[in-house]
């Protein structure tokens, strides 16, 4: 039977449950937005200046709505372990810093010869290169 049906058929018929729920959220969303009384009112009023009242209603629950997730969403645990691996991390790249410039300081005093200092840029480099 469905062999005898044209792929367009069978590729509607797949889809129908998919539009049929997206139809029902949309049905969903509009009650939920005529239930909200600040939403109600400024539809009835045309736009009133109770509407202004609404926005900003709607922007104070929006921040409060943010503000709760970003003290909820991550563990306090999770960022104090991520920060002392992230100091750990950091204190090593500064030890390995300072090794390779106690090492550099006690090559050029061994050979020595003063360390010049080093401009950063390729303009500065090619300048040493001429000199």
């Amino acid at each position: 039977m469905l062999h005898d049906l044209p792929p367009p058929v069978v590729a509607a018929l797949a889809d129908a449950p998919l539009a049929i729920v997206l139809m029902w959220m949309v049905a969903q969303l509009r009650r939920d937005l005529h239930a909200r009384p600040d939403v109600a009112a400024m539809a009835q009023a045309g736009g009133s200046p109770d509407a202004g009242q609404a926005v900003q209603a709607a922007r104070d629950e929006l921040s409060a709505f943010k503000l709760e997730v970003a003290r909820t969403y991550v563990p306090l645990s999770v960022i104090r372990d991520l920060d002392a691996r992230l100091t750990r991390q950091l204190g090593r790249f500064e030890e390995k810093l300072d090794e390779v410039s106690r090492a550099a300081t006690a090559a050029a005093a061994i050979s020595g010869r003063s360390v010049p200092a080093r401009g950063i840029g390729f303009g500065l480099r090619s300048q040493e290169t001429e000199a």
